[in-house]
C-alpha cells in the first residue's frame, strides 16, 4: 500500500465515528452514513490521484463524503451548501427541544454546526470542506449559536 492510501487508512480508523455522525445528520440515518462513508473512503481511495495537496487530505475526504451524503439525499444543486440540503438531527427522541430549535436554523447553519459539532471539524477544515472562508464559518457559527440560544432560552423562560 502507497503512502497516500495508507494515510487514508488512516483518516478512516481515526475518524470513522465522526464522519458517520456528522453524515448522519444530512443522510437521515446511521446506517445510509455507514454507507455513504464506505462510498466515500472507496472513492478517495480510487481518486487519490488526484488529490494535489493543497488542503489537508481528511479535509479532501470530507468534501467527497459531504456531497455523496448531499447526493444521496438527492438535494445536490450545484454546491456543497445547497440550500436544498437539510441535515438534522438523526434522534430527535434525545432532547426534542434541541432537536425542533435546530430544525428552525437555515440549512446552511445546520450544516456547519453539525460539521463542527457531530463531526468535530475546526473552522479551517469546515472552510476547506465547504469552499467558504474561515470568517464566513466563523460567523456563522456565531449566529448559528445566539439562534439556537435566543429559541432554547425563550422556551425555557416560558415554561
Amino acid at each position: 500500500m502507497d503512502a497516500r492510501a495508507q494515510a487514508i487508512e488512516d483518516v478512516y480508523r481515526r475518524r470513522y465515528v465522526a464522519f458517520r455522525n456528522a453524515l448522519a445528520t444530512v443522510t437521515g440515518s446511521e446506517e445510509s452514513a455507514r454507507d455513504v462513508v464506505q462510498d466515500a473512503f472507496a472513492q478517495a481511495l480510487r481518486k487519490q490521484d488526484s488529490f494535489r495537496d493543497e488542503g489537508p487530505l481528511e479535509a479532501w475526504v470530507w468534501r467527497i463524503a459531504l456531497r455523496l451524503a448531499l447526493a444521496s439525499r438527492q438535494s445536490l444543486d450545484g454546491g456543497v451548501l445547497a440550500e436544498a440540503a437539510e441535515p438534522a438531527v438523526v434522534d430527535t427522541q434525545l432532547d426534542p427541544e434541541l432537536a425542533a430549535a435546530l430544525r428552525r436554523l437555515p440549512p446552511r447553519r445546520r450544516l456547519l454546526l453539525f460539521l463542527h459539532y457531530f463531526g468535530d471539524l475546526s473552522y479551517t477544515e469546515i472552510a476547506t470542506v465547504c469552499g467558504i472562508s474561515e470568517g464566513t464559518v466563523a460567523a456563522t457559527l456565531a449566529q448559528a449559536r445566539n439562534d439556537l440560544m435566543a429559541r432554547l432560552g425563550q422556551r425555557g423562560a416560558s415554561a
